[in-house]
């Protein structure tokens, strides 16, 4: 592999990438479509907390990077639906088991929290 294609590497085309997975709302919302193909509000609503441009620009990035599929049917008013593509299931699955692993060790990473702040 190419040292420019080291994910370590610093001008290496994957760190965006990176940063649209790993990023909050990435995660979350790969999450959320793990379940299957949902319109933007049931997005909006799963993901609780996502504003509406945070949202819109979150799918379109993982639009971009071929994570996610985005069907508009012709009706009125716009009827858009969101499917994660056979890479973006591929990518939610990693998605979900962290974040399944971090919600099972809530209370262990709480308690490291507190500790930590105890100590400073």
């Amino acid at each position: 592999m190419s040292e420019d294609l080291s994910i370590y590497a610093q001008n290496c085309p994957s760190r965006p990438v990176v940063g649209v997975i790993a990023s909050h709302w990435g995660m979350l919302v790969l999450g959320a479509l793990f379940e299957g193909t949902l319109r933007f509000s049931e997005v909006r609503r799963v993901v609780a907390g996502i504003s509406e441009k945070m949202l819109a620009q979150t799918l379109q990035a993982l639009e971009r990077n071929g994570f996610v599929d985005r069907k508009v049917h012709p009706v009125i008013p716009p009827h858009v639906e969101y499917t994660l593509t056979p890479m973006g299931l591929e990518v939610s699955r990693q998605a979900r088991e962290l974040l399944d692993w971090i919600n099972g060790n809530m209370v262990d990473i709480m308690d490291a929290q507190r500790a930590y702040d105890a100590s400073r």
